[in-house]
């Protein structure tokens, strides 16, 4: 009987190695195919959907960008991270003076300085709250569940933070209208939202070369890939976290402020961020900064093309089924890859 259920044992674990390969390889490949077909879409039927949606995508792919450098470090899923992405905005918001323009744009240098202050600010922020609230709990040996509720409590207090000073009423960089100029294919943008784009692909180009040609930058992968093996090897790896924050809440500043220009500010906007933050992070592979990027874009377009698609039913064509594409997108990956597209097996 003990011989049957080993060699019964030994065959399903066969089977799960054979077959649940197969299984996600199958589910990778449809994925790939799905989001093709969307692309095309989009391209064909869609394109000034699919525009706005690269727009939208760069701006959550600097948060998810954070989210995904932070779980690489610190292994745990940091849900505060689009209430800081809403706290820089503010920042930048209360640093702004000045009128005038840059040009086409709907503002001036006083925006750039605010932007480079509320990064400076965010980046000092982060820290400070690794060092009061995460740091001690890290060195409890807390679970990472704990971490995660912890940074919960972190987001309604930054929350609370941003009611009680600027209140519940939207905010705006710049009033007035500022018409949209036309382009090929008839698709209409702002000068403002090339300046997004512009800023999102500079800073990501940063980050890469931060991550992949700077000796911190080989610390953060060694870390990332063995926080134990990094330690030993002489790696300072508290200076590694704390750079961690730092260029997490840089980007979280730079992502919200970026979404204020595109839309306006809202302190509850920063909780409505996180479905598409964490889809794209999980789409992309938690921990893979490229992925990141990608899913992230993948996201926004997602959300855009679905609206811009006109079928009679739901979530085509309905801009408060966004969240939904979202979330749709999160309950697929996780179903058919976990590990997302450029996660590590």
């Amino acid at each position: 009987m003990v011989r049957s259920l080993t060699r019964a044992a030994a065959l399903i674990g066969w089977a799960r190695r054979e077959y649940g390969g197969l299984a996600e390889r199958a589910g990778t490949v449809g994925l790939w195919l799905l989001i093709g077909l969307l692309l095309v879409v989009g391209v064909v039927d869609a394109h000034q959907y699919l525009v706005t949606g690269i727009i939208v995508g760069s701006i959550i792919a600097l948060g998810a960008l954070g989210i995904t450098l932070i779980f690489g470090i610190l292994k745990f899923a940091h849900f505060a991270h689009g209430d800081m992405m809403m706290f820089g905005a503010y920042i930048a918001l209360a640093a702004l003076v000045g009128g005038g323009s840059i040009g086409p744009l709907s503002f001036g240098w006083g925006m750039i300085f605010a932007i480079l202050l509320s990064m400076a600010v965010l980046a000092a922020v982060s820290v400070a709250i690794d060092r009061v609230v995460y740091r001690p709990l890290r060195q409890r040996g807390s679970s990472t569940v704990v971490l995660a509720i912890a940074s919960l409590g972190v987001a309604i207090m930054l929350r609370a933070i941003m009611l009680l000073w600027w209140g519940p009423d939207q905010q705006l960089y710049v009033s007035g209208i500022h018409p949209a100029r036309e382009f090929p294919f008839d698709i209409m943008l702002k000068p403002d939202q090339i300046f997004i784009v512009a800023t999102a692909v500079l800073l990501m180009a940063v980050v890469y070369l931060l991550l992949f040609r700077t000796k911190m930058g080989k610390a953060m992968r060694a870390m990332s890939d063995n926080a134990d093996l990094a330690r030993v090897s002489g790696i300072d790896t508290e200076q590694v976290v704390m750079w961690t924050w730092m260029i997490g809440g840089a980007l979280a500043a730079v992502a919200g402020i970026l979404l204020g220009i595109q839309s306006n500010l809202k302190p509850e906007l920063g909780f409505t961020l996180l479905l598409p933050l964490f889809a794209g992070a999980i789409l992309g592979g938690l921990g893979s900064p490229q992925g990141a990027l990608v899913g992230a874009m993948i996201v926004g377009i997602s959300q855009e093309v679905f609206v811009g698609i006109d079928l009679p039913f739901p979530p085509f064509g309905v801009p408060g089924y966004k969240p939904a594409v979202a979330f749709g997108i999160l309950i697929l990956v996780l179903l058919v890859r976990p590990r997302g597209l450029f996660g590590k097996t």
